[in-house]
């Protein structure tokens, strides 16, 4: 897959932001410019640490697929079509002749795990919620070092909160109360990261190390504490012995 300047996709992404707003479309940022544009102080460091761009990565509504399809094709993108009839209420892909590829995920991300925003798109105007980035990480049940880094810089850019002001540990944490299998996946990437990977990361000062550390605990601490329903204890005496997550081809990241 090509790689692409952040700033090169920063313009084409203002310019497929400022037509779907023409349109009346409703379309949000995930991925990794999501996480660029979301982090901008920490930008150098993200390169410095290895991550890479190479394409852009949406969130709309399956309400609005006739007119998605209108704004991005207007802006000289195309998309197969027999692709798009098996799976277009679901993932749409386009391609630019100059190489840029543009997905648009539908009401939800339906990978390792589900994250269902169709009633999360109001919360910011370019991107899906920090805590929606951040589950778009966690549910990734064979994570790798894009994702890593993704997730520290995520947590040495914003502080956990209770609200949409940072990173939502209760939207996270009542996520989790009902679904072992996501909440499985999830504190087992959170304590990987936390234990073996950062520490590898000597780009980060002592003092980054600490509250990236600090910040991960707190969010699973955030996740412990809520009570469970019935349907995750039940699930969660089952554990491991039967799998808990859906194999995917290629994930957004």
């Amino acid at each position: 897959m090509d790689v692409f300047s952040s700033d090169l996709l920063y313009q084409e992404h203002q310019r497929i932001l400022a037509q779907s707003k023409k349109e009346g479309v409703d379309l949000r940022l995930l991925g990794a410019l999501a996480f660029e544009l979301r982090c901008r102080e920490y930008a150098n460091l993200r390169v410095a640490m290895g991550r890479t761009l190479s394409d852009l990565d949406y969130l709309g509504l399956t309400k609005q697929w006739d007119e998605v399809v209108k704004v991005i094709t207007s802006l000289g993108y195309s998309f197969d079509e027999r692709r798009a009839m098996l799976h277009g209420h679901e993932r749409l892909i386009f391609f630019h002749p100059d190489g840029l590829r543009v997905d648009v995920f539908f009401d939800r991300l339906d990978m390792c795990h589900t994250i269902d925003l169709r009633e999360r798109l109001a919360v910011h105007d370019q991107t899906i919620p920090l805590s929606d980035l951040l589950l778009e990480k966690l549910q990734i049940v064979q994570i790798t070092e894009k994702d890593i880094i993704d997730i520290i810089i995520l947590f040495l850019a914003h502080p956990v909160t209770e609200n949409e002001s940072g990173i939502n540990a209760e939207y996270i944490a009542g996520r989790m109360a009902w679904d072992w299998g996501f909440y499985h996946t999830s504190l087992t990437n959170l304590r990987l990261v936390r234990d073996q990977h950062l520490p590898r990361f000597d780009l980060l000062t002592e003092s980054q190390h600490s509250l990236v550390r600090a910040r991960i605990e707190e969010m699973v601490q955030a996740i412990e504490r809520v009570p469970k329903t019935v349907k995750w204890k039940l699930r969660s005496k089952v554990g491991t012995s039967v799998k808990w997550y859906k194999d995917v081809g290629d994930l957004v990241r």
